[in-house]
């Protein structure tokens, strides 16, 4: 591991200690990395919570049932611009009077919106919770699921673009992760 403090050069940390000076002058450890059992409890429950664009995609595409079911949390006029296949269309202010029609609650529902800077499939999820659903957030959203060259549906039929070599890996469907 390499430490570098302010106004010194990098070495090994068996080669120097980072002062509380430096420390507080480094953005990323002016707050302290929490201990590895905070962490692993928080990563651990990040994964409950959060479905990969690609894990979707993958359990979808395997044939047979995936054991969730997908939901686009987005209004009529988005869900016609694209939308993964297969997905129920729910937008989130009519989850509470139309989800018992639409979805089991015995069913997981991975939720979606347009993108990471949208929390709308995190709205649509907690939603869900409160209803009673066991629920997870597809990180991403329907911007990553076209980034990363999945097939989607619009009101005109099936569509595919390129996959973009800063989401996806090229000439590969394993990411290594």
């Amino acid at each position: 591991m390499t430490v570098t403090t302010a106004g010194s050069t990098a070495g090994t940390a068996t080669d120097s200690v980072a002062t509380p000076e430096a420390i507080a002058a480094n953005p990323v450890l002016r707050v302290a990395p929490a201990s590895p059992a905070a962490a692993a409890a928080y990563f651990g429950a990040s994964l409950a919570f959060h479905a990969d664009v690609s894990d979707v995609a993958a359990a979808l595409s395997a044939g047979g049932d995936p054991g969730f079911v997908v939901l686009d949390s987005r209004s009529t006029a988005s869900w016609d611009q694209g939308h993964v296949p297969g997905a129920v269309h729910l937008p989130t202010a009519l989850i509470p009077e139309q989800a018992g029609q639409l979805l089991d609650r015995s069913v997981p529902v991975v939720t979606y919106c347009w993108g990471p800077g949208c929390n709308g499939g995190t709205r649509a999820a907690l939603a869900l919770a409160e209803l009673g659903y066991q629920v997870k957030e597809m990180l991403g959203g329907f911007e990553y699921w076209a980034r990363e060259g999945f097939e989607f549906e619009t009101w005109q039929g099936r569509e595919r673009r390129a996959a973009d070599p800063l989401t996806s890996p090229v000439d590969t469907d394993d990411c290594g992760c």
